[in-house]
């Protein structure tokens, strides 16, 4: 993504001009002048199109005056316009002219504090596409974005934004990768070779390394696959850090429910089960390029979960590195199992806040639908500073409870806990008490993305498929500890 200022709307060389309307198509700044330019008649056509301004509305308007863009894309701002409305209206007005390489725009204008990166980081994310597969994939230029009449520190809003962009791209491209590709240790080098350029160290543990290190979790999950699984640590350091936060990434790259196998139905998406790893990875990497002032220690948690010969079995009992010894009552709650081994390792280490990431419960996503994740905590501060980070960076999510008399339906009567919980609701409570277990008393915060990580249908600047949620958040929260 490329991004300069033009004077004005004959100035630009775009492609496309995307431009704002309120409802009852009343002009947002920059606007009036634009439809003045093109002709008298573009109300009237807005009029017969039906467009009024409602949020979400486009329509497109052809320029016949032959200076400047070829054509005028009106978005709908609605009647109560945030920084999160603005990114998705200037995502839909990209995806209005989607083979626009240079889109000139004028939505930055509204009155709203950092409106021009929120425009640049809709109409970047509109244009995501993942082809790699497509025998007939088209090759595309950058995509160019020109401001009319933008801010004096448009390179640095630029280049802030482009780092955040690039690192919620990144984070789509490994969901959306098909899993035969995607081995946990060529998942773990792939991430390695970007962090590296970002300056970040990394180390991946497998095969003994594993087991010496205590990884019965991961060893458990992944022992019914021939790719063997991983543990990856990836560590951020800034000069002068102004606090230390862990991230841990649930990352199954395929995820078939093991013995308990599932039905057709929910095994079609289960490549994007390491949704949370890749959120994690691509967030270290963005802070990193943004010089955040915050440490960040981050472990991916890599497995495949698969029926063979050395599958663990209902019943299977495993040993944690802090010695918490689980039953394993049902294979397909193997997420939380491989989270655990990089819970233990997180409470081992002094740091101010540790956030974990997973697709981790269907009953999250039945309680907050596909596109709101779950925070959990047993601390209303910290879960009201990492929605906080959510809300600010644009992404939903909503804090749930942590009742502490509801531990009792995750015990076991052969070990200290089971990885299932013991009623039909409430499991992504359960799940969140059982990771609990592993984290002593760290501050420390759980998200459940399983519903907003990997949608069926495109909207705004969210395509189909991997959407990179939680990698804003993170960044925001990052970037709010070092405050």
């Amino acid at each position: 993504m490329q991004a300069r200022n033009v004077r004005s709307f004959t100035t630009a060389s775009a492609d496309a001009v995307i431009v704002g309307m309120y409802p009852g198509r009343r002009p947002a700044a920059g606007t009036d002048a634009i439809l003045k330019a093109i002709g008298r008649w573009a109300h009237s056509a807005l009029e017969k199109a039906g467009f009024d301004g409602d949020a979400g509305q486009t329509a497109t308007l052809p320029n016949p005056t032959g200076s400047g863009p070829a054509q005028v894309v009106i978005v709908g701002l609605g009647s109560d316009l945030d920084l999160e409305g603005l990114r998705a209206a200037a995502g839909a007005g990209k995806r209005a002219a989607p083979k626009a390489r240079v889109v000139a725009t004028t939505l930055h204008r509204v009155d709203l504090d950092g409106a021009s990166g929120a425009v640049l980081e809709g109409i970047a994310l509109a244009d995501y596409v993942f082809e790699t597969y497509k025998s007939k994939a088209e090759a595309r230029a950058a995509l160019e974005i020109e401001l009319i009449g933008g801010p004096k520190d448009l390179p640095t809003i630029a280049e802030n934004a482009a780092a955040v962009v690039s690192m919620v791209c990144f984070a789509r491209d490994l969901v959306n990768e098909p899993p035969k590709t995607q081995a946990p240790a060529a998942l773990a080098e792939r991430v390695g070779s970007v962090a590296a350029r970002a300056g970040i160290a990394y180390e991946i543990w497998s095969g003994d390394e594993l087991v010496d290190h205590g990884m019965t979790g991961l060893l458990a999950v992944g022992g019914g696959s021939e790719r063997v699984p991983a543990m990856m640590r990836l560590e951020y350091t800034p000069r002068r850090a102004k606090a230390h936060l862990v991230l841990i990434g649930k990352g199954i790259v395929f995820d078939s429910g093991g013995l308990n196998i599932k039905s057709s139905e929910f095994m079609a998406t289960m490549k994007s089960d390491m949704a949370g790893a890749a959120a994690v990875a691509a967030a270290v990497v963005a802070i990193a390029r943004l010089g955040v002032k915050t440490k960040v220690t981050a472990y991916l948690a890599l497995a495949e979960n698969l029926l063979g010969g050395g599958a663990q079995r209902p019943s299977d009992v495993i040993t944690y590195r802090n010695g918490t010894t689980v039953e394993v009552g049902n294979t397909d709650a193997e997420g939380r199992l491989v989270m655990a081994d990089a819970l233990c390792l997180a409470s081992e280490t002094e740091c101010d806040l540790i956030v974990d990431v997973a697709t981790l419960t269907g009953a999250t996503k039945v309680a907050l639908g596909p596109k709101i994740a779950g925070i959990y905590a047993r601390d209303d501060d910290l879960a009201h500073r990492v929605q906080h980070a959510a809300d600010s960076a644009g992404e939903r999510a909503w804090t749930l409870p942590m009742p502490a008399d509801y531990r009792k339906w995750n015990e076991s009567s052969v070990a200290d806990v089971k990885n299932t919980f013991g009623i039909r609701y409430g499991g992504g409570i359960g799940a969140a008490l059982f990771l609990e277990e592993f984290v002593k008393d760290k501050p420390w915060v759980h998200i459940d993305i399983a519903g907003p990580a990997y949608v069926e249908d495109t909207e705004h600047y969210i395509l189909k498929g991997g959407t990179g949620y939680g990698v804003r958040t993170l960044v925001e929260l990052a970037s709010s500890m070092a405050g």
